[in-house]
């Protein structure tokens, strides 16, 4: 029997427990070695520890490295790209530390690089391999002033202290060997570039001691170039936006070309290191994947011609890796969660090796609906996920109440794969549109560009006008309508709440609420982001403090919860507390909860659980509706 009742009231099977349960997370970057398969899985259950894991060729699944080995890298605070593996022997950084540790089964892992006068101040990631040494991205925190980033070699025997081999840039990464061994391709840029504007591709010769000197390949100030990777037959291939599109290219001696022309993105945003969005069979086969309105498409490139794979996934990880005739991805779709598989490369027939299965009853899947909606710069897109429950339906004379997902980066974007946090809400009658606005990627570069010099702006523009489409539409209540999202979408939470008068209510995790503190206080990698999305600070100073939520606290009138690790160095937990007390003091009614022990994104598990539960207690409190179930209430502060 179906029971009538209020939206965002109704009982669900999908627990804050549940979703936290069914929320692995294939964390970093997979790797082959013979018939072994690697990866790295982080694990709410244990702390967000981030667990190296094996299946052999036989089948067999274990965990690599004692108990407690956190195989994680804090190089750009993001990391990726934390461990290598040759021979049955793993390399890896330790998150306590950060220094390399060579781990061989049955045996204690042994440091093979020096521990620093800083805890943790030298940091290692992004390694390639050759016999006896690797070459890798380096990050020293040992100095004064800002961190020194450089190319370093390392020797695997750990009997000496690393070699710097290139060095003067402010950011390196993709160091790529080549297959013949004596030549390398790296990744280099500088301050006030990030990845995705402007790196330039540099190669040079390598003798195993000493780097020759580098030859441009690609790229520049304007250019993005990305995923340097090395062909069977030692042709560089390289990731270019040149024509507002990141399409592959080969480097040969003659001239540069392209490897296919398409309006599509076979790139990502460089946030973590080691992705890696197409790869090569050993004839020289190039498997790639690319993002579309419906879902990521994979497709081989043989002999010049273009074969579409077809397989049952929409969303395909940003990294894979081949065997034989064997691709290997982390792959979902909205009705999956993501899991490790391997797709036969001539039929598209996949197995799913981990991970991957249907962990809630189809009834509760909400599946998403790809809209499309106008805005002054043209269309912007979403993804709608309407209210799913069999046992529930909401008042005839209702609309459901409208969550607006707002993803990070701000350069992220919606993925079309299942998400036990979105289930969450949907199987309780809210709706739910993941919001790509303008600054979104998979859309070529001038989508991006939308929000060069307009953050605070575009973005909250577009989150407003997804809403009122969805509300024309009678899919949502246009008096219910709250935002809410974590760091760059926290702050455009903030942002759509001091600014706009859509949103009845809002949730802010670790988000910013001052655009001045942080450009005078967060990390290296970002510490000139706000060039492009802001202006240079402090001459544009006028318009961070214009673009900052903390400076309209008289726009505020919508109730506020925030989430914030206490251990964050992006966005420092000062951000919350001083939007926090300012809400107070406006009588806005706030809820805050401070979480020990948590970064910049929430690890732990109960740690998660509690932050779903408080963001339930709190909208249920704010709309006026009894969340079903027994969770611990929120205090909120002023209402």
């Amino acid at each position: 029997m179906t029971i009538t009742a209020p939206f965002g009231s109704w009982e669900s099977p999908i627990s804050a427990e549940v979703v936290t349960r069914a929320g692995l997370r294939f964390a970093d970057v997979l790797r082959i070695d013979g018939d072994d398969l690697y990866w790295i899985e982080s694990r709410p259950a244990e702390g967000g520890r981030s667990v190296i894991v094996r299946h052999s060729g036989a089948g067999s699944i274990e965990d690599i490295g004692p108990d407690g080995f956190n195989a994680r890298t804090r190089v750009h605070e993001y990391g990726g790209g934390a461990y290598v593996v040759a021979n049955g022997t793993v390399f890896s950084s330790r998150f306590d530390d950060q220094r390399l540790y060579r781990i061989d089964l049955g045996v204690a892992p042994v440091a093979i690089t020096p521990e620093p006068e800083i805890a943790a101040g030298l940091r290692y990631a992004d390694l390639d391999l050759s016999t006896d040494w690797a070459v890798g991205v380096r990050e020293d925190h040992t100095g004064e002033g800002e961190a020194v980033n450089e190319l370093v070699r390392i020797e695997l025997a750990g009997a000496t202290q690393p070699a710097v081999i290139a060095s003067g840039r402010d950011f390196y990464s993709n160091p790529r060997i080549n297959p013949d061994r004596t030549s390398i391709a790296w990744l280099e840029w500088d301050h006030p570039n990030m990845p995705w504007d402007g790196t330039e591709l540099r190669v040079a010769r390598f003798d195993g001691g000493r780097l020759g000197e580098s030859v441009l390949v690609a790229g520049g100030p304007q250019e993005s170039v990305t995923q340097p990777e090395w062909a069977p037959d030692g042709t560089l291939h390289y990731v270019s936006d040149r024509t507002g599109w990141w399409n592959i290219y080969r480097h040969t001696a003659r001239r540069d070309e392209a490897v296919l022309t398409m309006d599509a993105e076979f790139g990502v945003p460089g946030w973590v290191l080691g992705t890696r969005r197409y790869c090569f069979l050993d004839d020289g086969t190039l498997i790639a994947a690319h993002e579309s309105l419906d879902g990521d498409r994979l497709m081989a490139i043989e002999d010049g011609a273009i074969r579409r794979i077809d397989v049952p996934f929409r969303s395909i990880g940003s990294t894979m890796v081949t065997s034989g005739r064997t691709l290997f991805v982390v792959a979902g779709g909205p009705d999956a969660s993501p899991g490790v598989a391997a797709i036969d490369i001539d039929t598209g027939a996949p197995e799913v090796l981990h991970g991957g299965e249907a962990v809630f009853d189809d009834q509760y899947v909400s599946i998403p609906e790809s809209i499309t909606f106008d805005t002054p710069d043209g269309p912007a897109h979403a993804l709608f996920y309407p209210p799913t429950n069999p046992n529930f339906i909401g008042p005839e004379e209702e609309s459901p109440p409208l969550m607006v997902e707002i993803h990070g980066g701000p350069t992220g974007q919606a993925r079309t794969t299942l998400s036990p946090s979105f289930l969450f809400w949907t199987s309780r009658g809210f709706g739910i549109v993941d919001v790509d606005y303008g600054g979104s990627s998979g859309y070529g570069r001038e989508y991006r560009n939308r929000l060069r010099g307009e953050w605070g702006v575009v973005d909250v523009r577009d989150c407003a006008l997804a809403a009122a489409h969805l509300a024309s539409r009678g899919k949502a209540d246009p008096d219910r309508l709250i935002i809410a999202g974590g760091s760059a979408g926290g702050y455009t939470t903030l942002m759509a709440l001091a600014m706009r008068d859509e949103f009845s209510a809002g949730s802010s995790w670790y988000g910013i609420a001052s655009l001045e503190a942080l450009a005078q206080d967060t990390h290296k990698f970002e510490s000139r982001y706000l060039d492009g999305l802001i202006g240079p600070y402090p001459e544009a100073l006028s318009i961070y403090r214009e673009r900052s939520a903390l400076n309209h606290m008289d726009g505020f009138d919508a109730p506020v919860i925030l989430l914030q690790g206490l251990d964050d160095k992006v966005v420092p937990p000062k951000q919350a507390e001083v939007m926090r007390d300012a809400l107070i003091a406006r009588g806005v009614p706030v809820a805050c909860v401070m979480f020990a022990g948590e970064g910049h994104g929430f690890r732990d598990a109960r740690n998660q659980i509690t932050a779903l539960e408080s963001e339930l207690s709190f909208f249920g409190q704010v709309l006026g509706f009894e969340p079903a179930g027994e969770i611990e209430p929120v205090t909120v502060s002023g209402l």
